[in-house]
């Protein structure tokens, strides 16, 4: 994990199981992320969010990235519930999740995900997908970042 917690860039991560958010966080940063901070769990990383959004000071999130495994909707939930904020702050919101059928993932972006990428168990996979998640977080990063 990377502990820094000063003004560069960085990429937010919201996940419920520290193994997977570790194994994401590395895999980020080993694809170049500029740096990645987990926030917790949906409970605690909520607020830790929004205590970073609140403040006008501080570096927001590039890209917020969701994986709760709770309960099969906890990722809908929680998409639902910080779209609008996030929409606001210009944060996009991307969700990490099982593979889902075409009428899933239109629920997760009907919910206001801007994108959804699937948690994959052999590593070849699991990294190609991690991969389109940087190329992702690259093609809609902010103008304001650039030069940094």
């Amino acid at each position: 994990m990377n502990a820094h917690w000063d003004d560069t860039p960085f990429i937010a991560i919201i996940d419920d199981d520290e193994h997977s958010a570790h194994l994401l966080t590395r895999t980020l940063l080993a694809q170049g992320a500029p740096a990645v901070r987990h926030l917790g769990d949906g409970e605690a990383g909520w607020p830790a969010l929004l205590a970073i959004l609140g403040d006008v000071n501080r570096i927001w999130p590039d890209l917020l990235v969701v994986d709760l495994k709770a309960h099969s909707a906890a990722n809908l939930d929680f998409v639902a519930r910080g779209q609008s904020t996030l929409r606001q702050k210009g944060v996009p919101l991307v969700v990490m999740t099982q593979p889902l059928d075409r009428n899933g993932r239109q629920a997760l972006y009907d919910a206001g995900a801007s994108a959804v990428f699937f948690r994959q168990a052999e590593h070849d996979a699991y990294w190609h997908e991690v991969a389109g998640l940087i190329d992702f977080q690259a093609r809609i990063e902010r103008l304001d970042a650039v030069g940094m």
